[in-house]
């Protein structure tokens, strides 16, 4: 007889036998045969592998993946704008698209200073 998780099969034929009663020594008879098959089935088999041992396209793409926070990324440019606030004549911007896609994106503007202002104020 042998075993494949829960499931016994004849050594002689390979019917698939009743259910393991997981009762160590106990016996299966084949229905087809008639063999009678040890219940192996209440042994555990353990068995561990290693990840590169199945390689994959999607793990290797997800260890090239990099976490970044919006705080890391430096998406502002530069632009001849006067700050209302200080009078600087050169400020950082960014655009945003807060609306739907039909309509014009925002502009945030943010100085040296510390002020900030958008172009729908």
């Amino acid at each position: 007889m042998s075993a494949i998780g829960s499931l016994v099969f004849c050594t002689d034929c390979g019917n698939l036998l009743e259910p393991s009663k997981g009762i160590k020594n106990s016996i299966l008879k084949c229905e087809c045969c008639g063999t009678e098959n040890k219940d192996t089935a209440s042994t555990t088999i353990t068995t561990t592998t290693k990840a590169s041992s199945f390689p994959s396209v999607l793990r290797q793409k997800r260890s090239a993946i990099q976490t970044v926070e919006r705080s890391d990324m430096k998406n502002e440019a530069v632009i001849q704008v006067t700050c209302p606030e200080c009078g600087r004549k050169e400020v950082r911007y960014t655009a945003v698209q807060l609306r739907s896609a039909d309509e014009g994106s925002t502009i945030f503007y943010s100085c040296d200073c510390g002020h900030k202002w958008n172009t729908n104020n």
